[in-house]
């Protein structure tokens, strides 16, 4: 069954063949998968936003609005994250949402953010934490076999929310559990980290775009999909602004390499393809392929992914998905630890539950 939302983010001209009831089922599943405002952004870029109906239009319109005053709140708690950090001598990274919404790249148009993602050296670890404390930010994971689980076995804090602006704040000190068995070396992230161009954000460095690529590709499928659709459509702006520069695409298949993730950068460039008809050379997909160890047979995995990168919505679900998201659901913890640890993990949390009922 294919889905109406992704069908016209890659073919905006498709809306002219719209009634109104399908026009519906688009509202509705853009809202599901958090992906409204960019549809409007697209629409508009084609030249086609006034071919939208007055009644979808509405609904367009304030999405937008709702996305430019994401921007600006994230710009606003940006000033006072680096007046907190500031006192320290310590890099401070922007990942994901941030760092699209600080450098203004493609993938921050129309979007909205849930939280700030930051990485910081290990090392520094403690006097980031600190640092934060002392300015109003406060763990939300307080029994003791949750901070235990994040600060042993994960690759962040737990995460944070400001006393007062109800922020929250993940603080990486790397990209992917240190359980997951890929042992890949922080500090190049930081040697190819660039600084943010605006002058009012310049404290902040973010993520090189092949490395920003590859931190959003891992986010992505090591994870459990809840946002599924949204980040791979990040991920498609990300490959779209580099579409024709060579050295990127070079670049990224050695990084990827070196870091230990060559797969998920395989299976993001594979799905934006397939679900949004991304342009990217063929000699990366090809040489990837060719360095894939994956032992889930290509259909099975396509399969897996077409079910669980849809909007969370009944117009977009087939009797196939709730299957598909326990299976992405187990995979993701599956990836991030090993078997004993994840019988561990689960077996504790399942307690946790039958505690609290």
């Amino acid at each position: 069954m294919s889905v109406l939302l992704t069908e016209i983010l890659q073919t905006p001209a498709h809306i002219l063949k719209l009634d109104l009831r399908r026009w519906e089922t688009l509202i509705w599943q853009g809202r599901a998968a958090e992906l409204l405002g960019q549809l409007r952004h697209t629409l508009e870029q084609a030249n086609l936003i006034d071919h939208v109906p007055l009644q979808a239009r509405r609904h367009l319109d304030m999405a937008w609005k709702i996305s430019e005053l994401h921007r600006t709140a994230v710009r606003y708690e940006l000033s006072h994250l680096r007046d907190a950090l500031l006192k320290i001598n310590v890099p401070v990274v922007l990942l994901k949402g941030a760092a699209y919404c600080a450098q203004n790249n493609r993938a921050a148009a129309g979007r909205v953010f849930n939280d700030i993602d930051i990485l910081v050296p290990k090392a520094s670890l403690n006097s980031v934490e600190e640092q934060l404390l002392g300015a109003g930010w406060i763990p939300t994971h307080l029994n003791d076999y949750d901070q235990r689980y994040y600060r042993e076995w994960m690759h962040e804090l737990p995460p944070m929310e400001h006393k007062n602006r109800s922020t929250v704040l993940d603080v990486h000190h790397t990209i992917i559990p240190p359980t997951s068995g890929i042992r890949l070396a922080p500090q190049k992230l930081f040697d190819s980290a660039l600084p943010v161009q605006d002058p009012e954000l310049s404290f902040f460095k973010v993520l090189g775009p092949e490395e920003m690529v590859i931190h959003s590709s891992c986010h992505l499928f090591f994870g459990e999909f809840h946002k599924g659709l949204r980040d791979l459509y990040d991920l498609h702006q990300l490959f779209s602004e580099n579409e024709f520069n060579e050295s990127f695409w070079r670049k990224l298949l050695v990084q990827a390499e070196e870091l230990g993730l060559s797969q998920p950068v395989l299976d993001a460039l594979t799905e934006t393809r397939r679900i949004f008809g991304t342009n990217t050379p063929n000699f990366i997909v090809e040489k990837l392929v060719s360095q894939s160890r994956n032992k889930i047979s290509k259909k099975a995995r396509s399969w897996l992914f077409d079910m669980a990168l849809r909007p969370n919505h009944p117009s977009a679900q087939t009797t196939g998905s709730r299957f598909a998201q326990w299976m992405i659901f187990a995979r993701s913890h599956h990836l991030r630890m090993p078997l004993p640890l994840l019988i561990y993990h689960l077996g504790r949390k399942s307690l946790s539950r039958e505690k609290n009922h």
